[in-house]
């Protein structure tokens, strides 16, 4: 019986990363979009069911705290991930009170540690 595919939507503005991303959770057997600002991630959320969303703060249009804002109040219940280089303990605090899941340092974090960390929240 083939496990049921999960779907993770990357928002995160610098193409390289959210290209490798994709690649990366393809390769595992996770099906990937990307989008590249803030406001297309509720273009996508009404496309489309996620299993859980990759999101970058700093964004055009609209940024990381603006879509977890927007998220809460719309009561959407897709599971959040923060992928951000901004590393400030408040910057985590105001996330995780938004009502992310967890909190990943980009810069801190190689791609396949992220990849792994999603992967065990999908398939827990």
């Amino acid at each position: 019986m083939p496990i049921q595919s999960k779907k993770v939507l990357i928002a995160e503005d610098e193409k390289p990363l959210a290209s490798a991303l994709k690649l990366k959770f393809q390769k595992v057997g996770v099906d990937a979009v990307t989008v590249f600002n803030g406001k297309d991630v509720f273009n996508e959320l009404e496309k489309g069911k996620f299993d859980l969303i990759l999101l970058d703060l700093i964004m055009p249009e609209m940024n990381g705290f603006a879509v977890l804002e927007e998220i809460k109040k719309k009561g959407i219940k897709t599971p959040v991930v923060v992928i951000s280089n901004l590393g400030q303990e408040e910057d985590i605090k105001r996330s995780m009170e938004l009502g992310a899941k967890d909190y990943i340092v980009k810069s801190n974090t190689p791609i396949i540690e992220i990849v792994n960390k999603v992967k065990k929240m999908l398939f827990k």
